[in-house]
């Protein structure tokens, strides 16, 4: 579902386009990863991987990360979804490891707090009431059930190859990566100013620390967690950097079970479905109601800005039960973000083509309008670059990015 709110102000300035990417756990990266690839393939003249400003939150984060490195959309779909990177293997495992040593670690407490509660219980007459006895112990619960260290490592390998940097201030575009102190509950940017010497990928592991599902990731004496917990996508600072057209991706959106049933699918109780599905319900609900008060807000304070948003409908089955943790169904969840939105651009196409006209972009007809097209239709041949080569083909489009740049900036030189 697309979002549009023209500029009631157009800016005159040759365009600047920023992206905004939320979270939404490993499926919710898919999703995203599946639209992103829809938008590159469907309109001319769009560059994901040469645009102003990057802004990613939790899973959001590595997309936005990847981009900012100049990795394509289609390089990326071949490291996550069709496995065919001949360098950079996908291992799915890894990133759901139990994190057996903090268990063991909080284990080692049981005694002392054992000692500690019988203690109480004589001396003090504490109570032993159950719901007492769950809090005293409640310490004993790890922060988080999977251990995320081997999601850094595969970051960093991954951004120290092919030309690439793990380094904020080594890419040619301004990355923020938004995390939350958990203690303070205040919002670090990490590669703003007197961050942007963590690395990349220590920045994206902890601001993709999903509580409970991930443990806080240790900075500097601070410990980070997912900086959805203060907004979804944080499209303000990449607003901030004065863009002209800004592009927002939030793949969480609350299920509306009536909607669906009038679109001719079977009726919903989402109660049936017990405490997992409610709590994914209630979660992003308070996401999208976030994003959609951000919405608004954007709109009145950045008026030169034409901003474009992009969510799966309310309607969407396979997008709300789809475990958000199966990476076995990244294909077909991929797949599916990439038709949803290539629909959406069809559909809105005479909203969107006088902005996209503003920023010197245009639909493709023949993608948008081709129904049988698929997630890896416009990919090309797989190919073996050598770091050489690939730090070769950077330098060149480097060249070729400024040449068309300075030729929209003089269009009569």
């Amino acid at each position: 579902m697309l979002q549009i709110q023209p500029a009631s102000q157009p800016g005159q300035t040759p365009p600047r386009i920023g992206l905004a990417i939320a979270g939404g756990g490993p499926i919710g990266g898919m999703y995203e990863l599946g639209a992103l690839r829809a938008l590159d393939d469907a309109i001319d003249g769009l560059d994901l991987a040469r645009l102003e400003v990057y802004v990613g939150v939790s899973s959001g984060a590595f997309l936005a990360a990847g981009l900012a490195n100049r990795m394509s959309t289609e390089e990326m779909c071949r490291i996550f979804i069709t496995g065919q990177d001949d360098r950079l293997r996908f291992q799915p495992e890894s990133f759901l490891r139990p994190a057996l040593g903090e268990f063991v670690r909080r284990s080692a407490r049981l005694p002392g707090l054992v000692a500690g509660w019988a203690r109480d219980v004589v001396t003090r007459g504490r109570s032993t009431r159950l719901s007492d006895v769950m809090v005293r112990f409640s310490a004993l619960i790890p922060p988080g059930l999977f251990d995320n260290a081997g999601v850094e490592r595969f970051l960093r390998e991954v951004f120290s190859v092919r030309g690439r940097s793990n380094d904020f201030r080594h890419l040619p575009a301004p990355l923020y990566v938004v995390a939350v102190d958990i203690n303070t509950g205040a919002t670090v940017r990490f590669g703003s100013k007197g961050w942007d010497d963590v690395p990349i990928s220590r920045a994206v592991q902890a601001s993709g620390a999903m509580p409970g599902l991930y443990p806080p990731v240790a900075i500097r004496g601070h410990h980070f967690v997912d900086g959805a917990l203060r907004r979804t996508m944080h499209a303000s600072v990449a607003l901030g950097h004065g863009v002209d057209l800004l592009l927002g991706i939030n793949p969480m959106v609350p299920f509306d079970a009536a909607a669906a049933h009038v679109a001719g699918r079977r009726r919903t109780n989402l109660v049936d479905g017990g405490l997992p599905v409610v709590l994914s319900q209630a979660v992003r609900t308070v996401l999208q109601s976030r994003a959609q008060v951000g919405l608004s807000r954007y709109a009145q304070d950045f008026p030169a800005t034409d901003q474009i948003f992009l969510e799966p409908d309310a309607s969407d089955r396979r997008t709300f039960f789809t475990n958000v943790f199966s990476f076995a169904s990244r294909l077909a969840i991929c797949q599916h973000a990439y038709r949803v939105t290539l629909n959406d651009l069809a559909r809105r196409r005479d909203e969107l083509a006088p902005i996209l006209q503003r920023h010197g972009l245009s639909l493709r007809a023949a993608v948008i309008d081709d129904p049988r097209r698929g997630l890896v239709d416009g990919m090309g041949l797989r190919t073996h670059p050598t770091d050489t080569t690939e730090r070769l083909r950077r330098a060149l489009d480097d060249v070729e990015a400024e040449l068309r740049r300075r030729r929209h900036a003089h269009p009569a030189a």
